[in-house]
């Protein structure tokens, strides 16, 4: 063979390489930059694994400065979630929240989800620094509730945590909480970043230019917040994922330490048309201009990843 076939050759498989491996995701991770991927044909499969339910609290650990206005978008957030305070307007949080029911349905539970928004943590004197490793935000989750909870670490937009804008935007995962008569409950977390002066391009698109791939104007944030709407993107991607998925047994695709989840399995599409470059055919603001998808409580507009849809083997938007 040729030197100059071998040298094809290996730039094509190079390629493939880079390419499989631009899409293998760390466990539990959402990269919001991904743009677009065709909607998976399969089933997520269901790992035998236990689901949360019952009544669970999310507890918002924020860690590092924040105004008020900043707080109170993810706060309504977490408040839109639940169907006992839906919004009037159609579509509604609570009802891009409902496709994780079907995952319930399947899995044969008889249990439901209910969340309710908990206690909330500020710790703006960066008491560990301005540098956080995983085992750090371990420490900050547990300054939630311990049974029954899932606790959400935020993270300031200038604060760097380990992998951030590298690798992931977020995560969730489990860790052993409180020892109730003897029995060791484990409670879920999740950590978000806010990327607005670290990455936006990379985990706050569609609202910031893409730091790779195709290039289209960004779109307005519906909260007037490049980096705090980014975080509700994210986090919403990483709730469902939490539900589905809490212990790394429950609903995923492929290897359960890079496992596609419910929002993971449909990155970049946020409504019908989506394509690279292309968040889909969005609601617009008529008065700010803002593209959302999704009504909260108290008036509040989201832009919410695609889910995907046990029941059809889609990737399912609300517009």
């Amino acid at each position: 063979m040729s030197s100059s076939l071998i040298s094809n050759s290996t730039h094509f498989f190079l390629k493939l390489f880079l390419l499989i491996s631009f899409f293998n995701v760390c466990f539990a991770s959402r990269k919001l930059t991904a743009l677009v991927q065709e909607p998976q044909n399969q089933l997520l499969q269901y790992h035998k694994g236990t689901l949360l339910s019952g009544k669970i609290s999310v507890n918002l650990i924020w860690y590092g400065k924040f105004k008020p206005s900043q707080r109170a978008i993810v706060s309504d957030f977490i408040t839109s979630l639940s169907s006992s305070t839906p919004s009037k307007a159609d579509p509604s949080v609570a009802k891009w929240w409902k496709t994780t029911e079907k995952y319930y349905h399947l899995a044969n539970s008889k249990k439901s989800l209910s969340l309710y928004l908990g206690k909330q943590v500020l710790i703006e004197n960066y008491s560990l620094g301005k540098s956080l490793t995983q085992k750090q935000i371990v420490q900050l989750a547990s300054k939630g509730e311990q049974k029954d909870a899932i606790n959400i670490v935020l993270t300031a937009s200038d604060v760097a945590v380990d992998g951030f804008c590298f690798n992931r935007c977020g995560t969730h995962e489990s860790s052993k909480g409180a020892i109730i008569r003897g029995k060791t409950y484990k409670f879920a977390y999740i950590w978000v970043g806010n990327s607005e002066t670290q990455c936006p391009g990379y985990c706050a698109w569609p609202f910031h230019q893409p730091i790779y791939g195709p290039q289209s104007p960004p779109l307005g944030a519906p909260n007037n917040d490049v980096g705090i709407d980014g975080m509700v993107i994210n986090l919403a991607s990483l709730l469902a994922g939490t539900a589905t998925n809490p212990f790394g047994n429950g609903y995923y695709q492929g290897e359960a330490d890079a496992p596609l989840e419910a929002a993971s399995a449909c990155p970049g599409v946020y409504a019908k048309g989506a394509y690279p470059g292309y968040a889909g055919n969005l609601l617009v603001d008529k008065t700010t201009g803002a593209s959302y998808n999704a009504h909260g409580t108290d008036g509040r507009k989201y832009l919410l990843p695609a889910l995907y849809d046990p029941a059809t083997s889609t990737c399912s938007t609300l517009v």
